[in-house]
């Protein structure tokens, strides 16, 4: 058996299944094996190309891997599915990877390190926590408007269906007043979990140079600032702005053919975290420009005059994410757009 360059591992929690192919592709060996065999057989395996779909632990494996010398590719699954043959099973996905890996324009996937996915973590559990106070939030909403009380939308009105809940006069059985109080303990509880999440990733933010670059254009805050820290490639991945919004999902679908340019809506497909926080920050900006009132002659002024806000938002969202790579890879703070005849 000759010696393989390449190694496919289709990842699991208790069973890897192994391809390893030589330099021309030709089969060297497959293999099935445990977690524990997995960490025996690489370690003793000569430093080579090792290829794994971006799935969950794939990062952490990525770090192992490189620990016993191995270069490590990660691939986004959508990526390796058009390379398996015929029916899915682990061996034909772990082909399929080594095959896809193979390819000289396949795009890969940076892996992370333990501090990227240690602020990760702090980041899904905040979003996680603020859609469980939504949750709480709505239910305690529908169960007043059961017996004639309404309020708005919005974690701002929670003290106004406390006080309903409260009212000794509010036509309330004792049962669905126990509920509410429950349901308005959850909820503070909740905020003040997230509020302390809040102030430690503020912290975190403040910490690193490039967060605290970041924070300098207008409508990115702690939060983005993190996200794009903790879940964005280097930047020299990118050739230029328009690539990095591109990968972010933020330009229209293509659909042209016959050397005709067919541009549809936005194609949303690339990291989702960043461009909802990017147009979130676009639409503060926009309100804050619709309060103050944009400079005259400016592109957000042509554009409001032009466009609907949320159309003007995600155009927004993708100059933020080109001025985002250009601070990055030039190492500046945010500079604000010179306005002609000013």
């Amino acid at each position: 058996m000759g010696e393989a360059t390449i190694i496919g591992v289709d990842l699991a929690k208790n069973v890897f299944q192994l391809h390893g192919a030589a330099a021309d592709g030709s089969v060297v060996f497959r293999k099935k094996l445990s977690r524990p065999q997995l960490a025996r057989f690489m370690a003793a395996q000569p430093p080579c190309l090792v290829a794994m779909e971006a799935c969950a632990s794939a990062h952490y494996w990525a770090r192992e891997m490189v620990r016993h010398g191995h270069e490590v590719r990660l691939i986004a699954p959508r990526y390796v599915k058009p390379f398996i043959k015929r029916q899915k099973n682990d061996a034909a996905d772990a082909e399929a990877i080594v095959e896809a890996a193979l390819r000289p324009t396949m795009r890969f996937v940076e892996p992370k390190s333990a501090d990227q996915q240690a602020r990760a973590v702090a980041f899904r559990t905040r979003e996680q926590l603020v859609k469980q106070r939504t949750e709480a939030v709505n239910a305690l909403r529908s169960h007043l408007y059961e017996f004639g009380h309404t309020a708005p939308e919005g974690i701002g009105y929670v003290p106004r269906l406390e006080r309903v809940v409260e009212d000794p006069q509010a036509d309330l059985p004792d049962l669905a007043r126990e509920i509410c109080r429950m349901l308005l303990e959850q909820i503070a509880h909740l905020t003040e979990r997230i509020n302390a999440l809040k102030a430690r990733i503020a912290a975190m933010s403040n910490e690193v140079e490039l967060s605290r670059r970041l924070q300098t254009m207008p409508g990115i805050g702690p939060i983005t600032a993190l996200a794009v820290e903790t879940f964005a490639p280097s930047m020299d991945q990118f050739r230029r702005g328009r690539d990095f919004a591109a990968w972010l999902g933020l330009v229209p679908r293509q659909h042209s053919t016959g050397g005709k340019q067919k541009l549809g809506k936005t194609s949303k497909m690339g990291q989702r975290d960043i461009r909802r926080l990017l147009v979130i920050g676009a639409t503060a900006v926009i309100r804050w420009a619709s309060r103050r009132g944009a400079p005259a002659g400016s592109w957000l002024a042509r554009m409001l005059d032009r466009k609907p806000i949320p159309v003007v938002a995600v155009a927004l969202a993708n100059k933020m994410a080109r001025g985002i790579w250009a601070m990055l890879t030039r190492g500046e703070s945010y500079r604000g757009p010179v306005l002609i005849g000013a």
